[in-house]
C-alpha cells in the first residue's frame, strides 16, 4: 500500500503561509470539514471581522488583539452631553494613549478641570469653544470646528463648552493608556472639600459666597449657548499674542503627501508648538486605495477610525502576521516599528486619525527603502528582476495612487 494514500493533501499556493503547518482556507480545498464551525456563533459580530474569520492565507499564528471601539465602550450620559472611553484598562496593548469620545449639547459645558496627562483633541463634528491657561498664567479662549485641534499640557486647566447650533462632538487622545475621563481633577469637587473658611480667606470673600456651592461634581452639565467669542476674551483677558496657540486647523493643513489615492495631513511641534507629546496625521484614502506598507520607529500609533471601512495586517516577529477589520467609531494600536498597511475596503473615502505619543510625526516606507537599496541585493532577497526592483517608488507616498 502505497504509505501517502492516506496522508492529507495540501495545494500549494504560489503566494500564502510559507509557515508549516500552513494556515488559511485556501490550504483546506480538499478537507472543506477543517473549516466547520459547529459551536454558538454571533452572525452580527462576525459580519464585521471577515478577515478574522477567513483570513489571508498569509496570516501566521496569533498576536494582541489590535482592535477596539467606542462603539463597544459604556456611554455615561448626563444632562449636557455624554462621554465613552478606551483604556488600557479595556483595550490592554495600549499602553502610550488613552482615548475618550465626548459629546456636549449646544450650551453643555464639561465642568472646569485639569489632568495628570496631557490632552489632544480632534473636532469631529459641531463647534466647541475652549479655556485654558498657561503656565505663565496667561489665558486663552478660542472657537474650534470639524477638523481643527487643540492641546492642553499636562496640569494645565481648561473647560470645553459646546456651541449652537449642534453643540460639539471631539475625541480625545491622552498621553497614558491608563489616563481615564473619570479620574479627572475637578473644580467642583476641590472646592467642595475645602473649609468654606479657607475659601473665604483665598477668594477675599465671605464664607456666605460658598454656601450653595455643589457638593457632587458636575462633570458634564447643561449651560447657556456663549455669545460673541470676542465678547469672552475680553472678559478673560485675553492677551493678544502673549501665549503660544493652543489650536491648529488641522484639515485646512496643507497635506504632507497627497496624490490621486488620498492624502495625509500632519500637526506635530513643528508645525503646532505646544503639542509637544502628541503627534498626529489625518488619513484619507480613496476608494481602491490604501496607506502604503510602512512602520513608526518612534511610537505606537494609536487609530480613531472617522469614517469608511477598512482592513489592516499587522507584522510583527515570530513572524505573527494579523489581519483584521475596522469601521467608523473602531480604534486600532499598531506597536512600534510594526509593519502594516491600511486598506479602504468600502465604496467611500476611509478617514482615520493616526496618533502617536511624540513631538514629532515620523514613518518608514517599505517601497521607499527598498528602491534605495542596489537592485541586485534586493532582486536576490525577492526573486524579482533587478529591472522590476528598479521600477519601485522612491520617496515616501503615504496614499498608494490609484493606477
Amino acid at each position: 500500500m502505497d504509505s501517502n494514500a492516506t496522508a492529507p493533501h495540501h495545494e500549494t499556493p504560489e503566494l500564502g503561509n510559507p509557515d508549516l503547518p500552513p494556515e488559511g482556507s485556501v490550504n483546506t480545498v480538499r478537507e472543506p470539514a477543517s473549516t466547520a464551525m459547529t459551536g454558538p456563533r454571533n452572525p452580527v459580530i462576525e459580519s464585521q471581522f471577515p478577515n478574522q474569520m477567513d483570513p489571508p492565507a498569509t496570516d501566521v499564528s496569533t498576536q494582541p488583539f489590535f482592535w477596539s471601539s467606542f462603539n463597544v465602550s459604556p456611554r455615561r450620559i448626563q444632562a449636557g452631553g455624554w462621554a465613552r472611553e478606551v483604556t488600557q484598562q479595556d483595550f490592554a496593548i495600549s499602553d502610550e494613549i488613552a482615548g475618550v469620545n465626548m459629546y456636549l449639547e449646544a450650551g453643555g459645558i464639561r465642568e472646569l478641570h485639569w489632568h495628570q496627562t496631557a490632552e489632544w483633541a480632534l473636532m469631529t463634528r459641531g463647534d466647541c469653544r475652549i479655556t485654558t491657561l498657561s503656565s505663565a498664567g496667561l489665558p486663552s479662549v478660542e472657537d474650534v470646528s470639524e477638523g481643527d485641534l487643540w492641546f492642553f499640557p499636562a496640569g494645565l486647566p481648561h473647560s470645553l463648552q459646546g456651541l449652537g447650533p449642534d453643540g460639539a462632538e471631539f475625541v480625545l487622545a491622552f498621553d497614558d493608556g491608563e489616563q481615564s475621563e473619570s479620574n479627572t481633577l475637578l473644580l467642583t469637587d476641590w472646592v467642595a472639600h475645602t473649609p468654606p473658611e479657607v475659601l473665604a480667606k483665598n477668594f477675599g470673600v465671605s464664607q456666605e459666597v460658598f454656601r450653595d456651592v455643589p457638593l457632587h461634581n458636575l462633570w458634564i452639565f447643561p449651560g447657556e449657548v456663549p455669545g460673541p467669542l470676542e465678547d469672552d476674551q475680553r472678559a478673560a483677558g485675553v492677551e493678544w499674542g502673549a501665549t503660544e496657540p493652543v489650536i491648529f486647523r488641522l484639515s485646512r493643513s496643507q497635506p504632507v503627501y497627497e496624490n490621486s489615492g488620498g492624502r495625509i495631513q500632519v500637526a506635530d511641534s513643528r508645525s503646532f508648538p505646544v503639542s509637544r507629546t502628541v503627534a498626529a496625521a489625518l488619513a484619507t484614502v480613496r476608494p481602491g486605495s490604501m496607506r502604503e506598507l510602512h512602520w513608526h520607529p518612534n511610537a505606537d500609533e494609536w487609530q480613531y477610525f472617522l469614517r469608511g471601512s477598512g482592513r489592516m495586517t499587522v507584522f510583527n516577529t515570530g513572524p505573527h502576521a494579523t489581519t483584521t477589520d475596522f469601521h467608523a467609531g473602531d480604534v486600532g494600536l499598531v506597536r512600534r516599528n510594526l509593519g502594516h498597511y491600511v486598506e479602504n475596503t468600502g465604496d467611500e473615502d476611509l478617514v482615520y486619525l493616526e496618533t502617536f505619543r511624540s513631538d514629532r510625526y515620523e514613518e518608514v516606507s517599505l517601497a521607499n527603502w527598498l528602491a534605495h537599496l542596489p537592485p541586485r541585493l534586493v532582486a536576490q532577497h525577492l526573486n524579482i528582476p533587478e529591472d522590476v526592483v528598479a521600477s519601485f517608488p522612491r520617496g515616501t507616498q503615504g496614499i498608494v495612487p490609484l493606477r
